[in-house]
């Protein structure tokens, strides 16, 4: 018999795309593909958008539902059940995935669309990207 860790394993920050792959959403909730697959047929609310070949791409909302998935049945230690009527409880209670505890705020406005919201870290590290391309562009057109 082997014991699940309580303790909290630090996931990746989401990446800010509309899109994600099962093998990207596997490493960014360290969760493995038939787990994924799994947990859409255990969880209605877990519906990824399926394409050519029959591939699921994931929308940030429900990379963040998998991550709150993982939390109650890994973490927290329920069953699939109780992992569904917690879900199911806070969606009536207008609780959703604990955006806070990740470090994600709900974008606003019309552009928001279903519960997206927006790893602030990674947003800024991004921003400080840019920030370095158009400095190096700057003193390149000041030289050239």
């Amino acid at each position: 018999m082997t014991e699940k860790s309580s303790e909290r394993v630090a996931l990746p920050p989401i990446p800010a795309k509309r899109y994600f792959t099962i093998g990207e959403v596997s490493e960014l909730c360290a969760v493995k593909p038939h787990v994924l697959r799994y947990w859409e047929q255990e969880f209605t609310q877990l519906k990824p958008v399926k394409r050519r070949g029959n591939r699921r791409y994931y929308q940030h909302h429900e990379v963040l539902l998998i991550r709150r998935i993982r939390e109650l049945l890994y973490e927290q230690g329920f069953t699939i059940n109780g992992a569904r009527n917690r879900l199911d409880e806070g969606r009536h209670h207008g609780l959703g995935p604990s955006l806070e505890e990740a470090g994600e705020v709900p974008m606003q406005g019309a552009a928001a669309g279903p519960v997206l919201s927006v790893d602030l870290n990674a947003l800024r590290g991004e921003l400080v990207e840019v920030q370095h391309l158009l400095a190096q562009l700057k003193e390149i057109a000041r030289h050239g």
